[in-house]
């Protein structure tokens, strides 16, 4: 709960200052939003990777990008039936794939520290100048998705500048305790579930890092705005392999577990596979193949308590 409240009084914070200051709704929502949806992985990560919990560290961020595209997209499709525009897509699905290549070759490698964190942040860094300047340039879907994105965040109309810095203050502590409880949580529950602290990490702690993108999510498709959910989704797991991991290896080095390079990193990659495939196929994801994502993601979840 704490996670999710740090998360959205950020992100509402945030995009509040950042209208007060002048910044464009564009530029809002590519980092504010992005970042601030992103909050809960990074405070879970890094203070996981800190506790030496790499298990929680790398699952949190891998079982984040899973749930993110079977079982928050595939809710949100099943909700409303989600559109995608092909010029718009394009470069967010290079981006997409390519950050999850790189992440999962970076797992297989065995350990994740300093170098490997700079190159994903600077991925992270080239892929939003990328983004700002294509989509600054001239008018585009994109652009308005983004702008979508800031103006689907409530932010109370007569909130002053002190206002907007509490909530930010209040956010990040809110984020940063519920991130330390969660990891402590969560090592009790794997010693007394029997099960490793992975399993633990790519679940439980997954799906409990993800509550601001189910809430993003939930809140764009009843306001009828499809293309903020997908970019929400699409965005977050851009953030979370090369912001998020890039962040937490940079700070603290991360043995990968086993397990996780040798199954659930491939699960990720070929989950991210099959929504590209499905979204370029038609360029919609229908209610049928949205719940057919959430009934992959239930087998995911059984198969991972159950090995």
């Amino acid at each position: 709960m704490l996670l999710a409240i740090g998360g959205e009084l950020l992100v509402r914070g945030a995009v509040g200052m950042a209208s007060r200051l002048g910044i464009s709704p564009l530029l809002a929502g590519l980092t504010i939003v992005g970042f601030g949806t992103s909050t809960p992985e990074l405070a879970t990560s890094v203070q996981a990777a800190l506790a030496g919990s790499p298990g929680i560290a790398i699952g949190n961020v891998v079982g984040s990008n899973i749930a993110n595209i079977l079982f928050i997209l595939g809710l949100s499709a099943v909700i409303l039936p989600l559109s995608v525009n092909p010029a718009s897509f394009r470069r967010d699905s290079i981006a997409l794939g390519g950050s999850a290549l790189l992440c999962t070759g970076a797992v297989v490698y065995g350990v994740l520290g300093a170098l490997t964190g700079i190159t994903l942040i600077a991925c992270l860094v080239g892929y939003i100048w990328w983004a700002y300047k294509s989509e600054s340039a001239a008018p585009c879907p994109e652009g308005e998705r983004h702008e979508h994105e800031a103006a689907d965040v409530s932010v109370p109309p007569q909130a002053g500048p002190l206002v907007l810095g509490a909530m930010i203050v209040a956010g990040l502590t809110a984020a940063i305790f519920g991130a330390g409880w969660l990891v402590e949580g969560a090592v009790v529950l794997a010693s007394a579930a029997g099960v490793s602290e992975s399993v633990i990490g790519l679940t439980v702690v997954a799906v409990g890092t993800s509550l601001p993108e189910l809430i993003a999510c939930i809140v764009a498709v009843l306001r009828k705005h499809e293309d903020v959910a997908l970019g929400n989704v699409v965005g977050s797991n851009i953030y979370n392999l090369c912001g998020i991991l890039g962040i937490t290896a940079l700070i603290e080095p991360i043995a990968v577990p086993a397990e996780i390079a040798g199954f659930d990193i491939w699960v990720m990659l070929g989950v991210t596979a099959l929504l590209l495939v499905q979204l370029r196929s038609g360029w919609r994801l229908s209610r049928v193949e949205g719940a057919l994502l959430v009934a992959l993601y239930a087998a995911y979840t059984t198969f991972l308590v159950l090995r």
